[in-house]
């Protein structure tokens, strides 16, 4: 039990009120580490029981961080801040995480502008601490196998991809800090990015980038990347599921076609947030380095001026009625 106690990583947590968070305290869990503080504003926290039941909580991030820098003063440091806050709150409390001598594990997107990395690489050379980025889709079984499948055909070979994401929200989406472009980043910001690094990270870096819409709910552009022609297509809107959802399952659909091949990879999200620990823990994170052309590719799409159905776009265009 000596040797298993000293390996036992000190977690906290900001943002443990919200939807994603529930991944990352199955993920300390399931880990064999342990949260000793979590913060929110919002105090429907009651997932802790299940969890951490023994966890300090914080609605205040003053009484939050006294509490943790009353435990670095007892040789008591956390070892890791897992943070799960909203997009344009990241870099601030990844800030935070680092100087108070932790490593930060972030949820996508890490900022939500590119001349932010920089600034936090900075930061990491200075303090020592490490910036880590949840990528899972780069473990997704399937699309490693995409990845594998690239890497082993002809390296001049460009492949014709279409993908599709739709995940729909209700009224509630556009109220809270993801409808607000300034906070969120944007639609592409906020569901895309993970599959823009995505792209890149199997077809390699960006050579045009294109924006066909760009609103609230909808976004679609075209990406010539090194290997890939990319027709792309996101969406919040329950009217562009192929299908009726049952109610048994997520109103969401996701798709990439590859030279017209279907990948599946609809199913298998439920364990990516714990291995993204597991790599974490064995220093095989994702850093500023890897997440900086995605971040760029959506800051790019944000100041675009969407020309309309022109070029090779995306077909669910001309299903939209506006």
């Amino acid at each position: 039990m000596a040797a298993e106690a000293q390996t036992t990583k000190k977690f906290a947590l900001i943002g443990v009120a919200g939807y994603i968070a529930v991944r990352h305290l199955r993920a300390i869990r399931d880990t064999g580490n342990v949260l000793v503080a979590a913060l929110d504003k919002n105090d429907s926290v009651g997932i802790l029981d299940s969890y951490f039941p023994e966890t300090s909580f914080f609605t205040e991030f003053e009484r939050f961080d006294r509490h943790l820098e009353k435990r670095r003063r007892k040789g008591e440091s956390v070892d890791y801040v897992s943070i799960c806050s909203p997009n344009y709150l990241h870099d601030a409390h990844v800030r935070f995480a680092l100087r108070i001598g932790a490593d930060a594990i972030c949820e996508k997107p890490l900022v939500i502008n590119p001349w932010n990395v920089e600034a936090l690489a900075e930061i990491e050379k200075e303090t020592g601490h490490r910036i880590n980025t949840i990528l899972q889709l780069r473990l997704h079984p399937a699309i490693r196998q995409l990845k594998q499948r690239v890497v082993s055909g002809p390296v001049d070979k460009i492949y014709d991809v279409d993908l599709t994401y739709i995940t729909s929200r209700g009224r509630w989406y556009l109220v809270s800090w993801k409808g607000d472009v300034s906070k969120s980043g944007g639609i592409a910001n906020n569901i895309g990015i993970h599959f823009f690094d995505m792209l890149t990270w199997i077809f390699g870096e960006v050579r045009q980038n294109v924006v066909h819409r760009l609103d609230a709910t909808r976004a679609a552009g075209f990406l010539e990347l090194r290997q890939a022609r990319v027709r792309w297509y996101l969406s919040l809107e329950h009217g562009d599921l192929p299908q009726e959802p049952r109610a048994d399952q997520p109103m969401t659909y996701r798709s990439i076609e590859v030279d017209g091949d279907q990948i599946e990879f609809s199913t298998g999200f439920g364990d990516l947030h714990t291995e993204s620990y597991r790599q974490i823990l064995q220093g095989n994170g994702f850093g500023t380095e890897t997440v900086l052309p995605s971040i760029q590719i959506v800051s790019d799409i944000r100041s675009a001026t969407p020309m309309g159905k022109q070029g090779d776009y995306h077909p669910m265009l001309d299903r939209i009625k506006d």
